[in-house]
């Protein structure tokens, strides 16, 4: 029997009103783009909208092909097998999720540049002395585009693939088999369709991720629905232009949404806690070779080749005496500020938004409306989130300098608005996690607290929080990383003079000077590290170890 509960009203409130500002800024780009001249409506179809809506939807299908193959062969190949590395690969195709977008096609187009290291190694064994002699194919071109996102996203359908097929009963297999059908066909037929749920909740992941890249698709000279809402705000001054066309992105990613709970809702399965799993089959000779080398090709390709870049530029510019420019340290500490105020904010309103929805109602029923609103932001574009957040902040920000008789506009200009935009976006984290956390914690020890007399905040601070330290660690520190590499919403409502290491690389990206970038992207990838340390650990400490 489930006990009822209840919050304070200042939780309650608290809560909503939080869950609330999410959607705040849906409903104002909506109102921008309804107030917006006809004539805007006319010059977006006629010369931006078809062009960028095409671009975006072969970008997106593109990279929800890749993400699809690669994610699910290597989760498949590293549960179903045993090869040589198999437990170092485990792990190490989890690593491209360090690597922001942006930053991968930074390294690749340097490393590729015809007068770069890799066209001029395969020219001086092919016997040719310059470029006009032999060059590979343009990387700023949609095909690139779609190769470099799809080795970094492929992770998510990999983690959700991964998780599935490891505690897929051995059973099922095996019945397959007895009736005739090889390792392949059983893999066919009957583990891809129970992992059908889970694959469309990691490809809509990944289009999500996808859909809030510009700075990637912007080098790479792909025009998506994001690069051109960037280029219609800033280049041409138009916001109700950019409202419109976050409209037609927002219609993406409702439809990716629906998708992801389309899968979520077929996602049912039986007990298989005292089951067998999937027994690893030992490769042997050549087979078990070439396993260890097709896994191997993502983690090059994704992290370690650009990772090695960033490094030997990083060491050979310090090396050189470039040493780390004031400019560099500076935007360092911007990001780790913003970063931390990130962190901090968006804990503290994921706490209170799993709170309140657990002690609404029964301990069965957490499912609130309110959490469920306030994960919404992690689905909405930085690009398309900063214009819907641009006005009210504006009017809140104009009374706020009237009401203290300012000059200057103080949210702005400390960097609030950001801080809020990226708490927005990264609230589902720490709800989420929270949520989750809390799941775990046995309803008999609330109770216990409650029968002594403590209060609902009492019952917070001295029995659950302690218990929700694991929980709290992993979600700051993804909430911390992810705000570090915010690129698009940084791009927009960043206070003047004010730089990250993510808009330092932009810059630098954009003039060509890689040097300087490098050192910026080096530091950000090394703090991505971070959380997919913790995601490897959490992987391998959640899967039965089933190896011969």
């Amino acid at each position: 029997m489930t006990a009822q509960r209840s919050v304070g009203p200042l939780w309650r409130a608290t809560s909503i009103v939080i869950a609330l500002g999410v959607i705040v800024p849906v409903l104002q780009l909506a109102w921008l783009a309804l107030g917006g001249e006809f004539e805007h409506w006319r010059h977006l179809l006629a010369h931006v909208l078809p062009t960028a809506a095409w671009n975006t939807l072969q970008l997106m299908a593109g990279v929800g092909l890749l993400v699809l193959v690669i994610g699910t062969g290597c989760a498949w190949v590293v549960t179903a097998y045993d090869f040589p590395g198999r437990g170092l690969l485990h792990w190490a195709l989890l690593l491209p999720l360090a690597m922001p977008t942006y930053i991968v096609a930074f390294a690749y187009l340097d490393l590729l540049h015809p007068i770069g290291p890799v066209q001029g190694a395969i020219r001086w064994l092919l016997g040719f002395d310059s470029p006009r002699e032999f060059r590979l194919p343009d990387l700023r071109s949609m095909g690139g585009a779609i190769v470099l996102l799809g080795l970094v996203l492929y992770p998510y359908v990999y983690l959700t693939a991964r998780a599935l097929f490891a505690t897929l009963p051995a059973h099922l297999l095996e019945a397959a088999q007895s009736l005739g059908e090889t390792r392949w066909g059983a893999f066919r037929r009957v583990a891809l369709p129970l992992t059908r749920p889970a694959l469309a909740v990691g490809v809509s992941l990944a289009l999500l991720e996808t859909l809030n890249d510009i700075g990637a698709s912007e080098f790479l000279g792909v025009q998506t629905l994001t690069v051109a809402i960037y280029s219609t705000w800033i280049t041409r001054s138009d916001l109700a232009g950019a409202a419109q066309l976050a409209c037609a992105a927002l219609v993406v990613v409702f439809g990716l949404i629906w998708l992801e709970r389309q899968g979520r809702r077929h996602q049912r399965y039986g007990s298989t806690r005292r089951m067998a799993g999937i027994r690893p089959r030992r490769l042997r000779g050549a087979r078990a070779w070439g396993a260890t080398l097709a896994l191997s090709l993502p983690v090059l390709l994704g992290f370690a080749a650009p990772a090695a870049y960033l490094a030997w530029e990083s060491a050979e510019r310090l090396l050189q005496g470039g040493g780390i420019s004031a400019g560099l340290l500076q935007g360092l500490g911007n990001t780790l500020a913003l970063a931390l105020g990130v962190t901090a904010a968006t804990l503290a309103a994921g706490l209170v938004v799993a709170w309140t929805a657990r002690n609404q109602g029964s301990v069965a029923n957490r499912d609130h409306w309110q959490a469920r609103l306030a994960s919404v932001g992690y689905a909405l574009p930085g690009t398309v989130l900063a214009i819907g957040l641009l006005t009210p902040a504006l009017a809140a920000d104009h009374a706020l300098a009237d009401l203290l008789g300012l000059r200057s506009l103080p949210l702005m200009s400390l960097g609030v608005v950001l801080a809020v935009a990226c708490a927005i976006r990264f609230l589902a984290m720490p709800v989420g996690g929270i949520d989750a956390g809390l799941a775990r914690i046995p309803p008999s020890l609330e109770h216990s607290a409650r029968a002594l007399g403590e209060t609902v905040t009492g019952t917070l601070r001295r029995v659950h929080l302690p218990l929700l330290r694991p929980a709290l660690v992993s979600a700051a520190l993804l909430v911390f990383v992810d705000a570090m590499k915010e690129l698009p919403a940084t791009l927009l409502l960043r206070p003047a003079n004010f730089e990250t290491l993510a808009t330092l690389l932009y810059a630098e990206a954009a003039r060509g000077t890689y040097e300087e970038g490098a050192l910026a992207a080096f530091a950000i990838v090394l703090a991505g590290l971070a959380p997919v340390a913790l995601l490897s650990r959490s992987s391998l400490t959640s899967t039965p170890n089933t190896t011969p």
